[in-house]
Formats: C-alpha cells, sequence, structure tokens
C-alpha cells in the first residue's frame, strides 16, 4: 500500500475519514485546477509497499472464509461518473489539490457564526450546493456540522481515480437503450397525470422513509456525497447481513445455490444470493424492486448487478460491481468503490416519515386547491 494509501487508512482508523466538513461536491476537474496546494505525499517505494503486505494477513472467519465484519464507510469526494476532460487518475499533485481544497471549505463551515450578523433574508439563503439545498430549503436546517461527504479522493488499487465507474472506459455510464428511452417516457407520461402531493406515494421514497437517499443501500451500494454513507457487515456460515446507516436498511445476502424469487415478486434491494470464489465474496442480485431507480433510471425485470466484495488491507475492502440491464441500459456498466474501515460506532437513524408530517403535507395540498377553486369562481 503506499504512502497517500497508508495516509488514508490511518486518518480512517482514528475515525477522521470525513469528519463534520462540507457538503460541497464540486467536479474534480475544478478542484484540482485551483491554487490551494497542501504537503504532498509520494508513492512509498517497492521495498515499504512489499513490507506492509508481508505484515497483513487476512483475518478469517470460523468457516475459513475472508472476515469482512466490522464498520465500513464509502465516503468519497470522487464523483460516480467522470468529469469531461479527465483521465482514468489523478496525480498525487492533484489529489494534495482536491483534498487541500476540501479541507479548507470544511473549516471555514465550522467557523462561528457571527452573533451580529443581520437577519437571513425572507426565503432563506441557498449555497448553490444542490443537496445542501435540497435538505435545507435555504433555511440553513444542515450547516457543515450535520455533513459527512466525505473528504479524500477514492484510492483503488493504489490509483487515485478520477470517477468510481470504471467502464465503459469513459468513466461514464452508457446511454439508455432505445427501449429504455420509451419505457422512461412512458413511465414519465404516466406519472405526469398525478400531482406531487396527490397521495402518499407521489412523495419520494427517503422522505417516506422507505428507501436509503440515493443508492447507499444499493445494490449497487454507492455515497450519496452528503452525509451517513456507513455500513456495518455482519457474517455467518450461510449469511452476509449489511446494515446501511441511510434510512437503516438491512441487506440479507443468502449464501449458497440461488433459489430465485418468481419475476413477479420484487422486493426493496432485490434478490441476493452469494458465494466465496476463493477469498472473494460475490454477490449476484435480481429481482429489484421497480420503484427502485439507479441514477434515475427504473429497473427492468432483466436487471442484474453482480457484486465483488475483496479484503484489500488491514483497513480496506475492495468493493466491485456490474450492473446489467438489457432492457434500459445500451450495454453493461461497472465500478470500483474503496470501502474503508470506521473505527466507531454506526448509531441509529432515526428516520421519521415526512418529520412526522405526510399528513399534513397532504392535508395542506388538499387546503391549497380548495383556496385555487375560490379564487377561480
Amino acid at each position: 500500500m503506499d504512502t497517500c494509501a497508508r495516509i488514508r487508512s490511518a486518518d480512517r482508523a482514528t475515525g477522521r475519514l470525513a469528519g463534520p466538513g462540507s457538503a460541497l461536491v464540486l467536479p474534480l476537474v475544478a478542484v484540482a485546477a485551483t491554487g490551494l496546494a497542501t504537503g504532498l505525499a509520494t508513492p512509498a517505494t517497492a521495498q515499504e509497499r512489499e513490507a506492509a503486505a508481508v505484515e497483513w494477513v487476512v483475518p478469517r472467519t470460523p468457516a475459513g472464509h475472508p472476515d469482512l465484519q466490522g464498520n465500513w464507510s464509502n465516503a468519497t469526494v470522487t464523483p460516480i461518473q467522470r468529469p469531461d476532460g479527465q483521465g482514468p487518475t489523478h496525480t498525487w499533485e492533484s489529489v494534495a489539490r482536491i483534498e487541500g481544497f476540501v479541507r479548507n471549505i470544511r473549516a471555514a463551515g465550522a467557523r462561528d457564526s457571527d452573533p451580529d450578523r443581520e437577519a437571513p433574508p425572507v426565503g432563506g439563503i441557498f449555497s448553490g450546493d444542490a443537496r445542501r439545498d435540497a435538505a435545507s430549503g435555504g433555511t440553513g436546517g444542515y450547516n457543515s456540522f450535520y455533513i459527512d461527504s466525505g473528504d479524500l479522493v477514492a484510492i483503488f488499487n493504489g490509483e487515485p481515480r478520477t470517477s468510481l465507474v470504471v467502464d465503459p472506459e469513459n468513466g461514464r455510464l452508457p446511454p439508455l437503450s432505445e427501449q429504455g428511452r420509451e419505457l422512461r417516457a412512458e413511465r414519465r407520461r404516466f406519472g405526469s397525470q398525478f400531482g406531487q402531493y396527490d397521495n402518499p406515494e407521489n412523495r419520494p421514497l427517503a422522505e417516506r422513509c422507505i428507501m436509503s437517499f440515493g443508492s447507499n443501500a444499493g445494490p449497487p451500494m454507492l455515497p450519496n456525497y452528503f452525509y451517513n454513507n456507513n455500513y456495518t457487515i455482519v457474517q455467518t456460515p450461510d449469511h452476509v447481513m449489511i446494515m446501511t446507516e441511510m434510512v437503516h436498511d438491512v441487506r440479507i445476502i443468502r449464501l449458497g445455490e440461488p433459489k430465485r424469487l418468481p419475476a413477479h415478486i420484487r422486493p426493496w434491494m432485490g434478490d441476493s444470493w452469494g458465494r466465496w470464489e476463493g477469498d472473494t465474496l460475490v454477490v449476484e442480485t435480481t429481482n429489484l424492486h421497480p420503484n427502485q431507480t439507479l441514477q434515475g433510471v427504473a429497473p427492468s425485470e432483466e436487471f442484474k448487478v453482480t457484486e465483488r466484495f475483496t479484503r484489500a488491507d488491514e483497513h480496506t475492502i475492495h468493493y466491485e460491481f456490474t450492473v446489467e440491464d438489457p432492457v434500459m441500459w445500451s450495454g453493461p456498466w461497472r465500478g470500483e468503490v474503496p470501502f474503508t474501515r470506521l473505527d466507531g460506532l454506526v448509531y441509529e437513524y432515526a428516520c421519521h416519515e415526512g418529520n412526522y408530517a405526510l399528513e399534513n403535507v397532504l392535508r395542506g395540498a388538499r387546503a391549497q386547491e380548495r383556496q385555487e377553486r375560490q379564487e377561480r369562481r
């Protein structure tokens, strides 16, 4: 493991993976272009890497398989898709600039507020960061103290990556197939007949505390670039459990010869079956719920994700995934994400549906409709 990777492992092992920091997620090409340089770490020598490999032995469960158990995080500033104009990896100079920039933003966000500041304008203040503004609505409900969006570039196989997607080679998702475009348009036409507040089912899954924000629980399991990107893994001889901090989703992966659910039964997080290929846990998931979209695309009945979990070192799991859906996508796509050990507790994510106000949200919409009808008379 090179010096930069060891520094990142040490940071994560001491719980400094992405402490209270900024929610700002910028295209890394823009961040890398800034002049905010920090102390630059250089790759370790081959002898140092070899010595580190000799020192560490893969821990194993009583069943003899690699021990994946513990608390982990996939928080990172590396985006899912690669920004235009970048190659697959950063230089170490770019890594230093990017992470230094993020640390500076985080430090600025953690400064004490001015007690003599004026009242905010009517309607609040919007930061320009879509995730933070969506969460707080300009009211400042989420400041840097509450956000754990990641402050490190993703290092995979010793390479500082510019995107989590590695295939296609451009690091970007393949386009939808012609049939996929037609189905998405049909889905939108169907949804357009309903108002946003017509019924509970029109409200987002996350607001209703049904599923993780983004694709934290997966599959595939991806960072949300906001907060709570932590996981707890527990193994038994015939099951692997992955508890996702976000909305406390729990995946139960059965091991052994798959006994697939019928095609019409499509639960949240799908039907996952795992097997060991040497020291790698391979998990294949089908039957994903049709409302559990991935990157904004609803899965078809032919959707399948193949995940691979491999212990890379004391502090890292290499997580690889391949998404296949010949109905919706023009081709498969693959990604690689480092999961880093979190030496700390994962606390309960006490999600409360619509802030205990979903009934009031819908009642308010009905009142607004009555008022509009009266005004039209």
